[in-house]
């Protein structure tokens, strides 16, 4: 099935402007759905409100440019006039931009950070921060409803190809370079820089956190794919099975699977509890051998991503085509078309896929289906249970089966 397009945000041309540079490495949404930030390339990234994006997409078809006025909404829970209404940025970073990521201060659970007695920045309960990973390994933070800078992080010494914040509220980054190093960052005390993760044999290219902040996944070249103890920050595990570079990872809303996209062609769903794959969705029929999976260049895959609902995984490759997986079929259910798509990312309440082209970003709607009842169960109880705790529960084995992803 064809997935519908639902609108496009066009970066501006001019004759001059030449297609190198355009790349459109990353494409976020703020963890409260209130804005989208895109790099346009050419050190420029554009903020705009999402929900004004979508009227516009709703009142005049699907073309907009990224430049449309449009009425601005007011934002809840802010009590201050300048920050009362969500308005569009865009930010020169100086560098050509590589990553991005939204950080906010309002926890989803209970934060682990130890507050710290005294800072230049006092992040309140209100505040939206983007975080720019950049070409000469520069790390820059916003103000995301004023667009000033805050913070300049300069620790790395190669591209910052990925950034990620924990979800807990803590305003913990972690960044991700072709330093061979992944690197932890504390915005509540200055973007004080508290810990190196060392192990990667190259490249880092992507990075991503567990729901609940406790696991990091790194990916990298040389088939790299490591899990992270954030507590401890010592290594939890390697996992195994791709044939070629790793490039983006993402873990589902329960915490209970991960997504790895890699240029052999394939993304791996596994267990990272027990570091099993549990499926495997192919971009290239019949699937490369390993000896020729670095080969198949026209089927890189490109980047994935996890839908809202965890039953959707979302992929993009250089064969031109953008595909949604149910996570319990081998087919995709549906496709779209996209020409040098870099990367995508599902909305936060996960009606709308983003995918970034050209300095430019195309929306389809996601599939809608019903979760199952078992779905639904195993959402719930591998929120708080990782795959031991759940096999060691005193019930029935085929409520067991029930409440695992099986193989």
């Amino acid at each position: 099935a064809r997935s519908r397009t639902v609108g496009e945000l066009l970066a501006p041309t001019s004759p001059f402007d030449k297609k190198c540079g355009r790349e459109n490495w990353t494409v976020a949404f703020a963890p409260d759905g209130s804005y989208l930030a895109w790099s346009q390339g050419h050190r420029i990234v554009k903020l705009v409100p999402w929900a004004q994006c979508l009227n516009n997409f709703l009142l005049h078809g699907t073309k907009n440019g990224s430049d449309a006025a449009g009425t601005r909404l007011p934002r809840q829970g802010s009590d201050s006039g300048q920050r009362s209404k969500p308005c569009e940025h865009v930010i020169d970073c100086g560098d050509i931009v590589w990553s991005l990521a939204f950080g906010s201060s309002v926890p989803e659970k209970q934060s682990r950070c130890v507050n710290i007695e005294w800072h230049r920045f006092k992040f309140g309960q209100d505040q939206l921060l983007l975080a720019t990973g950049l070409n000469n390994g520069r790390i820059k933070i916003w103000d995301v409803y004023t667009g000033k800078l805050l913070l300049n992080l300069m620790d790395h010494t190669e591209v910052v190809r990925d950034l990620t914040f924990a979800p807990d509220g803590s305003l913990i980054l972690v960044s991700a370079s072709r330093d061979k190093t992944l690197r932890v960052w504390d915005l509540k005390d200055d973007g004080n820089m508290m810990k190196v993760l060392r192990g990667h044999p190259n490249w880092v290219y992507g990075c991503a956190f567990s729901p609940d902040s406790s696991i990091l996944c790194s990916v990298g070249a040389s088939k790299a794919v490591f899990l992270w103890d954030m507590d401890k920050y010592s290594m939890l595990r390697k996992l195994e099975g791709h044939h070629n570079d790793v490039v983006a990872c993402e873990f589902s809303p329960d915490g209970a699977l991960l997504a790895t996209a890699s240029y052999d062609t394939r993304v791996y769903v596994w267990d990272p509890h027990i570091g099993v794959i549990l499926r495997e969705f192919g971009h290239l029929f019949p699937p490369p051998t390993p000896i020729f999976a670095g080969g198949a260049n026209d089927r890189w895959v490109r980047s994935v991503c996890f839908s809202h609902d965890g039953l959707h995984v979302a992929s993009l490759a250089d064969d031109k085509m953008v595909r949604f997986w149910r996570i319990d079929e081998d087919y995709p259910v549906q496709v779209a078309p996209l020409n040098n798509g870099l990367c995508c990312t599902f909305s936060t309440d996960g009606s709308v896929l983003a995918a970034g082209q050209d300095g430019s970003v195309y929306f389809w709607a996601t599939p809608s289906q019903v979760s199952s009842l078992q779905h639904l169960c195993r959402m719930a109880i591998r929120r708080v249970m990782p795959t031991s705790q759940v096999k060691s529960l005193p019930i029935p084995c085929k409520v067991l089966e029930f409440l695992c992803y099986q193989v």
